[in-house]
């Protein structure tokens, strides 16, 4: 992809820009609003510069005719080095969720000169054969299948199902505010304009360059997983830790693939430290 061709980017950041940097990248289908703004308000008020920002095909970034994303995992990791050059920030600490995390790896692996610390949630690790590993889980695939069924052009039925989605994924250990997450996704829906162009990350390629690499991460990396985590078990953590020498694990007891507000003391203070200490 060309210069010509990179996507508009929107991006919003919180706190102090002369503290440390943080940038937030999200997973699959979810736009910056995914990183909650009284998530990223409390790490802004623990001593850090947040940013947090839209996946291409989210919210309102450039979105792209469904079925065919002319662009691949390595251009979204150039999507983040962008988002830091547009704020002017040389080198930040990152972190990812799901397919963010990937995303977050594959930045740290390219750039490691812009990389001060890297933190992975809910994801797995890139260039890695996970066969081994337990599978998404029998009632998450279930779950998901009914995906092929949804008209995405169909604000209600997008809706049920997305509410849908976050009750399969959330928390085993606490309560599931479905109200309020219909309220939210609503949101998001209005502010993205729909969720159709967002199915395109399904479709994302990657490359075989990364492949049994992760060795050479250079950033100290800190892995947050959910140990009831339906989508990626927490083995896939756990694999990404040993993978990388140095790397800390938090292991969320009962944590689904969400981040979950009564989770957030500790993950917070997982990651403030882990900035601290890098």
């Amino acid at each position: 992809m060309t210069t010509k061709d990179r996507p508009e980017i929107i991006s919003e950041t919180f706190g102090d820009p002369a503290d440390p940097a943080l940038l937030l990248i999200m997973g699959a289908m979810a736009s910056m609003l995914w990183w909650p703004e009284a998530f990223c308000r409390k790490l802004a008020d623990a001593g850090l510069y947040v940013i947090r920002y839209d996946n291409r095909d989210t919210g309102r970034s450039t979105k792209y005719p469904v079925g065919q994303p002319p662009y691949t995992f390595d251009d979204m990791a150039e999507d983040a080095i962008a988002v830091l050059d547009s704020h002017g920030i040389g080198k930040a600490h990152v972190a990812g969720m799901s397919m963010g995390g990937m995303i977050a790896q594959l930045v740290a692996l390219k750039h490691p000169s812009r990389v001060a610390s890297l933190t992975v949630i809910s994801s797995s690790p890139v260039g890695t054969d996970t066969s081994h590993l337990p599978r998404t889980t029998d009632a998450y695939l279930e779950h998901s299948a009914e995906g092929a069924k949804v008209d995405w052009a169909d604000r209600r039925q997008v809706i049920d199902f997305m509410v849908r989605n976050a009750r399969a994924i959330a928390s085993t250990t606490h309560p599931f505010d479905e109200e309020g997450m219909r309220a939210f996704i609503e949101r998001d829906y209005i502010r993205s304009g729909g969720f159709l162009s967002a199915t395109n990350h399904f479709m994302l390629k990657g490359t075989d360059q990364w492949k049994g690499r992760l060795h050479e991460m250079k950033a100290p990396l800190l892995v947050i997983h959910g140990t009831s985590d339906p989508i990626f078990p927490v083995e896939h953590g756990e694999a990404l830790a040993q993978a990388v020498a140095g790397a800390k694990l938090l292991r969320v007891e009962g944590g689904g693939h969400e981040l979950h507000p009564d989770d957030w003391p500790d993950m917070e203070a997982a990651i403030v430290a882990h900035v601290r200490s890098s």
